[in-house]
């Protein structure tokens, strides 16, 4: 699950905190696949890597957040995206790419580490509830961004935040048929599974209004 080479680019001290935060996700992942989510312990992750519990809560703020590490990655990512990117078209298509260019932008080694993580979090209760909590968190921030963003033209919040819903059932989907597929095909196959998805909503949304 080796990750790819952090960017030159990058400052001495964030090359350093990212290389930490890519060796303590992979013990970790690689442990809790090994042992079980709850049967490892963080003193085992700790262990693992020959660091101290005050390096890992400089990085991680539990045992749930390292474990869904490359899931956060992909979201921070979209943040990121989503304070940049042009705001110009339909509210919908401007989420969706946004989310299909944070993938495209994510580390060689992302998508194995990715799937690690998805079959904890499927396998593992409260790693489910740590993530449905952490979208609910990136789709209010995401609303906000785009809210100041916009500024005096903003629309209601709710034409805001009702399509992002919608890409988010559909990224949903996407990775249940990813994952029915065994993860074996890799980041393409879930590009293929996400287009599949969002290319259905409108028809999914002509559906339910012709039953009205």
């Amino acid at each position: 699950m080796a990750d790819g080479p952090i960017p030159s680019g990058v400052p001495l001290r964030g090359r350093e905190k990212a290389h930490t935060r890519q060796v303590l996700a992979e013990a970790a992942l690689r442990l809790f696949t090994e042992r079980g989510f709850d049967a490892t312990t963080l003193d085992d992750v700790v262990a693992a890597v020959a660091i101290s519990k005050p390096m890992f809560f400089r990085t991680f703020t539990s045992k749930e957040d390292v474990a869904l590490a490359p899931e956060k990655e992909l979201w921070s990512g979209y943040v990121r995206e989503i304070e940049a990117c042009p705001l110009s078209g339909p509210v919908l298509a401007v989420y969706q790419e946004a989310l299909e260019v944070t993938l495209a932008g994510m580390d060689s080694g992302w998508e194995r580490r990715f799937a690690v993580s998805r079959r904890l979090a499927d396998a593992t209760p409260s790693l489910t509830a740590h993530s449905l909590q952490h979208c609910a968190e990136i789709t209010r921030t995401v609303v906000e961004i785009v809210v100041a963003r916009l500024g005096p033209d903003v629309p209601e919040r709710v034409q805001l935040h009702l399509p992002l819903e919608l890409m988010v059932a559909a990224w949903r989907w996407a990775l249940k048929e990813w994952a029915e597929g065994g993860f074996d095909p890799g980041r393409a196959a879930l590009q293929d599974r996400m287009g599949e998805a969002f290319s259905a909503i409108p028809l999914g949304m002509a559906l339910t209004l012709s039953l009205v």
